[in-house]
């Protein structure tokens, strides 16, 4: 296999919004209006992430803003209090933050989401510095790909590599995403592997496979 998967550096966004531990609390609510984001990466020094503050930690003061709270619930949610009575940055993120370095896998970014319930990602290097964003809607861009350039891909890569004598007997067709193989070849046990090789290309949809063991091989 030549080509290389996808990483989060493929596709994350490197124009980053950041605000630092000293921001008030209305300028980081001006600054997620304004840019449409719903969580910001808190940075330190010369862009060490320390943080990330959501919308979700400032709802907190909303939650709270009109309510007394008793001592247990101070002691049950004290966090979530804790919060609720701040104004600054470094009392509001989350800390540590949830991160992804740059030379990760989709998949494996995608997990991370979705097994800590964030939708956006810091990428940071080895030292903990920014380089860049990474969010579930970066994840899908790889799903924009052309079906010819799956096609050229799933050929080469897939095809070409697995059946350097059948490549010929071969057909490909890809429509929105959808990976079709027909032909015949010499060896059918590489059959499957062929499917999940297919699969495994980056912005694959789904494969159907009808690859059948040549006449007389």
């Amino acid at each position: 296999m030549t080509t290389r998967p996808f990483t989060v550096a493929d596709v994350m966004t490197t124009k980053v919004v950041a605000v630092r531990p000293d921001t008030a609390f209305k300028e980081i609510a001006a600054a997620m209006e304004r840019w449409k984001v719903t969580a910001l990466p808190v940075l330190e020094g010369e862009g060490r992430v320390v943080g990330v503050v959501s919308e979700a930690d400032l709802l907190l003061k909303e939650e709270f803003h009109d309510r007394h709270i008793g001592m247990v619930e101070q002691l049950r949610r004290r966090d979530a209090t804790a919060k609720a009575g701040s104004d600054r940055a470094a009392e509001l993120m989350t800390t540590p933050a949830v991160t992804v370095r740059p030379e990760a896998s989709l998949p494996r970014a995608a997990r991370v989401m979705a097994t800590r319930r964030v939708k956006r990602l810091p990428v940071v290097d080895a030292d903990g510095m920014i380089q860049g964003v990474v969010s579930r809607s970066d994840l899908l861009k790889v799903f924009l790909r052309s079906d010819e350039e799956l096609a050229d891909e799933v050929r080469r890569d897939v095809v070409g590599h697995l059946f350097p004598l059948s490549r010929d007997r071969i057909e490909i067709s890809v429509e929105a995403g959808v990976v079709t193989l027909t032909g015949d070849v010499r060896d059918s046990t590489l059959v499957p592997l062929a499917e999940r090789l297919t699969r495994a290309v980056e912005g694959v949809v789904d494969v159907r496979c009808a690859l059948t063991l040549a006449t007389g091989a």
